[in-house]
């Protein structure tokens, strides 16, 4: 596809503030695809509760099924859909990236890059239940779950790999969408080099 267009993905444990992130630079102009809505509209297709475990459970089951990278494969034809219809766009943002195989997908379509964001396990508990989405878990051992859950399937080693990271211990939301935008317009100067 275009080489020209730097996808971004945002990685993190749940509650990091990888969404928080995102929304900012919607609100930037960045178009954002968000991974976990592919499996809940997964799940919306298979009749299935939004809990956190029947939506856990079914993005276990797709990796199982289809290999490591299947969200992703979930979401290249949204990507396709801004690349063609918005030529302007130098960059689109994957919130929900879970391990390394899906970037490898995401990169069939253009250049990479992963920003990983970082927060302590209170912390992101804390931003898990403030969301009050249908499927956050609403006691710490129910969210421990979840994080172990999210483990794996990969998510360590994505964080890890991570080409730049924010820690989100302390930051505001302002300071959040600040330091994102500034990696991600470094990242892009890097690209129209490349």
């Amino acid at each position: 596809m275009s080489k020209n267009v730097l996808i971004v993905g945002l990685t993190g444990m749940p509650g990091a503030g990888k969404s928080t992130l995102a929304e900012s630079l919607l609100k930037k102009g960045i178009p954002v695809i968000i991974m976990g809505d592919a499996v809940r509209e997964a799940a919306k297709r298979a009749n299935l509760e939004m809990t956190d475990a029947n939506l856990g459970n079914l993005m276990i089951r797709l990796r199982k099924e289809k290999g490591s990278g299947a969200i992703a494969y979930l979401v290249l034809d949204r990507i396709r859909s801004i690349i063609v219809s918005s030529p302007n766009v130098n960059a689109i943002i994957v919130d929900g990236i879970r391990n390394i195989e899906e970037m490898k997908v995401l990169g069939s379509l253009g250049a990479v890059k992963l920003l990983a964001i970082h927060g302590s396990s209170l912390v992101r508990f804390k931003h898990v239940k403030a969301r009050a989405r249908s499927d956050a878990p609403d006691k710490e051992d129910d969210f421990s779950e979840r994080d172990r859950r999210e483990l794996t399937v990969g998510i360590s080693e994505a964080i890890a790999l991570a080409d730049e990271s924010v820690s989100n211990n302390t930051l505001t939301i302002d300071q959040l969408g600040q330091q994102g935008l500034t990696i991600i317009e470094k990242w892009l100067l890097e690209n129209r080099r490349d």
